[in-house]
């Protein structure tokens, strides 16, 4: 399969506070592993600027005002306790949804079979009018709205396996039936949400892990509650919010998966995209903290991706 990878130096001018765990280092891992010779049959693209208007087809246009504004000329400013914006976190979060808007453009109009954006600072933690757990804008809601305003997608399924939920995107989408939602996630843990309970207008399914859970429970979420909704739902375009901190290496949460995981659930993403959508599938990074976790993982998804 040809698979895109999107990426940009700018992302590593979003500077965040000495220890925090969203760091540019993570970017650097990432692109370590994908310059492997494994990874050379990739189609590779320097993000784009996104428009402002199409980050507000997924956020109010004073939202995006407001984070332009409280970018800082120089120096850190704290949007909350976790979310931290520098000079450069306003082109980093651009070309995050950019690349986003870019990547569904070549997946919908089949000049790849899939694409996969690793960009910072993440965005599924980002709520219609609200910065939080190191996201400013959520770039999966932009992805998916750029889909049905450019492409006439009708149904769009974002698939979430970050170890945190999204709420941010559950946020935007909860009264939308046109956007499927499904996340697996531990729970409890930030950011509160994703219970079982929530389910929107029918087009949230929250299938929440317990602190210790591994594959066996990751594999069987998906197989029983996941996986049956998106292939009921049959969507125009997958997109994947790739999270990789349910890692049993990740530091920040408390889910036993591996590498092995990853790719088993990338390819059964792809098998319902193949039934559903051409096989149209737009992944896009989301979390993990442990640099060894996340790039061994990043690159078990990709390969899978790509076929492999």
């Amino acid at each position: 399969m040809r698979t895109l990878y999107l990426h940009h130096p700018s992302y590593l001018d979003h500077v965040t506070p000495l220890g925090h765990p969203e760091r540019p280092d993570r970017l650097r891992a990432i692109d370590l592993v994908l310059e492997a010779e494994a990874f050379q049959a990739l189609d590779r693209l320097e993000a784009p600027l996104a428009e402002a208007s199409q980050i507000a087809r997924a956020h109010p246009a004073s939202f995006v005002d407001e984070i332009r504004f409280a970018v800082p000329s120089e120096g850190l400013v704290r949007l909350d306790s976790d979310t931290v914006v520098s000079p450069g976190s306003w082109e980093a979060a651009l070309r995050a949804s950019g690349a986003a808007c870019r990547a569904v453009d070549e997946v919908m109009t089949g000049r790849v079979d899939n694409a996969f954006s690793a960009h910072r600072p993440p965005g599924h933690h980002a709520e219609l009018a609200t910065a939080m757990g190191f996201c400013l804008f959520n770039h999966a809601a932009v992805a998916a709205r750029h889909a049905q305003a450019a492409h006439g997608a009708e149904r769009v399924a974002i698939v979430d396996f970050d170890v945190h939920h999204g709420n941010g995107t559950q946020d935007i989408f909860w009264s939308d039936a046109s956007v499927m939602y499904c996340s697996s996630h531990q729970m409890p843990l930030f950011p509160g949400t994703g219970a079982l309970s929530e389910t929107g207008v029918g087009n949230i399914v929250n299938a929440p892990l317990l602190a210790g859970d591994g594959s066996d429970a990751f594999r069987e979420a998906y197989e029983t509650s996941i996986l049956p909704a998106l292939t009921r739902f049959r969507p125009d375009l997958v997109i994947i919010s790739a999270g990789f901190d349910a890692h049993h290496r990740d530091p920040l949460a408390n889910i036993d998966l591996t590498e092995a995981d990853f790719s088993w659930v990338t390819g059964k993403l792809l098998d319902v995209a193949a039934k559903a959508c051409g096989g149209r599938v737009v992944s896009l990074l989301e979390g993990g903290y442990d640099l060894k976790g996340l790039s061994s993982s990043v690159g078990a998804h990709v390969q899978r991706l790509m076929g492999h």
